[in-house]
């Protein structure tokens, strides 16, 4: 019986490292044919118990007949009771055999019902992981939808904003034809009275008249940012978030509208949602600096403008670097400000910064550059400082010219505030050359070439 078990182990143990390399298909079928050889084999074991437990019986039976049988004969019975008890003893032994092994078989049984209800379990599970599969590829197709559609919407609006920038551009091209028709009509009369209406508007406030900068977040009017720029920008390590673009056109439009009761709030939770996600010091929370600045600049809050500013460049200066444009246009703005409440001698060091960083990072001959000339011309000729003045409006001149074209509206612009300066030192001969220009070059656009008259 021993050497059964011994052998029934040994095939058990067999067939357990080859359940290793089964399917669980094949580990279910097995399971169920081991379990019916361990059926059969505890009935095979309860018919031998209970053979034993008969033989068992009838030796205790025999071993009490003999005894009784010794004493009536008074003879002595010693070999007599010692086979019937040794036989006795070997029954007894061979029952606890029989016993231990049908306990091994139930433990046998057991545990094959347990790799039965777990092997279901695992099918159970194997299901749910399939369906769990099917549902996050499903997901994982709707993601890319939704981002096909993002991205076509993305693009829809960057047609919009240009479309909008190039109506904007029509726009100011049309006011700047309708003041040339007004003075073309007013040549024929005085002169002089001609160069005064020329020079007067620059009389006024010369610094409203400072170019606007080029990023998104410190344009004046409701453009998107060129291409070209934001292709600059991304080389340059950092690109202004769409959403804080979009963010910036409702701000504007608020603010052209009067409504700072909206757009300061909107300002101040989008930058307190900013501070919170991605840090202080982070390009974005400059960004949204640089928004709320100008919106308290419109409202004549120079000095709430000007920390924000100083904290914009702060930020820029320490996360993109001391020669990136974003920082060279955090210092126009500040220059900007600066020149609105007069301090011309604290805006141009700053203007002059920007400048080298555009000459640096842009090249000696972008449009970007001319722009920043301009500025710093103008809070140079606030200072009386003609030689200077002279000298970057003929830069200027010289850029928009040859990289922009004879009719670019920022031509006939930088040559109205070269002549207004040539008035302003009594240079009336070369003013009166620019005008003419400026004039003759627009009616040759609008109604064709001027006769020799």
């Amino acid at each position: 019986m021993s050497k059964t078990i011994n052998a029934y182990r040994v095939k058990k143990i067999e067939s357990i490292g080859k359940m290793t390399q089964m399917t669980q298909e094949e580990i279910m079928t097995n399971t169920k044919t081991v379990v019916q050889g361990l059926e059969a084999l505890k009935n095979e074991h309860n018919s031998i118990l209970n053979g034993l437990t008969s033989s068992l019986e009838l030796a205790v039976s025999v071993v009490e007949k003999a005894q009784q049988a010794i004493q009536q004969q008074n003879v002595s019975s010693g070999g007599v009771t010692s086979g019937g008890a040794g036989d006795a003893s070997v029954v007894e032994e061979k029952t606890g055999l029989v016993q231990k092994s049908l306990e091994m078989i139930e433990l046998g049984l057991g545990e094959a019902q347990v790799m039965m209800a777990l092997a279901s379990h695992l099918q159970i599970v194997e299901a749910e992981k399939q369906k769990l599969r099917t549902q996050v590829r499903r997901l994982c197709q709707e993601n890319a939808w939704l981002r096909d559609e993002l991205a076509n919407t993305q693009q829809k609006l960057q047609a919009s904003e240009q479309a909008v920038a190039q109506l904007e551009e029509e726009k100011k091209h049309l006011e700047f034809m309708a003041s040339i028709r007004k003075y073309d009509q007013d040549v024929t009369g005085d002169e002089s009275s001609t160069e005064t209406k020329q020079d007067k508007p620059k009389q006024d406030d010369p610094v409203v008249d400072l170019f606007p900068d080029d990023d998104a977040e410190e344009r004046s009017t409701m453009s998107p940012t060129p291409p070209s720029q934001f292709a600059q920008q991304v080389n340059a390590g950092y690109e202004i978030p769409a959403r804080l673009r979009t963010l910036h056109n409702l701000v504007i439009q608020y603010a052209s509208q009067g409504r700072y009761e909206v757009a300061v709030p909107l300002c101040k939770q989008a930058l307190e949602d900013l501070e919170k996600t991605s840090g202080h010091d982070h390009p974005d929370v400059a960004t949204m600096l640089n928004i709320l600045a100008l919106v308290y600049r419109d409202q004549n809050k120079y000095k709430e403008a000007a920390n924000l500013l100083n904290d914009a460049l702060a930020i820029r200066e320490k996360t993109l670097g001391e020669n990136h444009p974003a920082v060279a246009a955090t210092l126009n703005n500040l220059a900007v400000l600066y020149g609105k409440r007069g301090k011309y001698k604290e805006a141009e060091p700053l203007c002059k910064r920007a400048l080298e960083i555009r000459e640096k990072v842009l090249g000696k001959d972008h449009p970007d550059v001319a722009k920043q000339l301009n500025n710093l011309a103008l809070l140079c000729q606030n200072q009386g400082k003609y030689e200077e003045v002279e000298r970057y409006y003929q830069r200027a001149l010289e850029i928009y010219e040859s990289k922009l074209g004879p009719d670019d509206p920022n031509v006939a612009k930088t040559k109205n505030n070269l002549a207004s300066c040539y008035l302003k030192q009594g240079k009336y001969k070369e003013a009166e050359i620019l005008y003419k220009q400026v004039l003759t070059r627009a009616h040759e656009r609008e109604f064709g070439t001027i006769d020799g008259k």
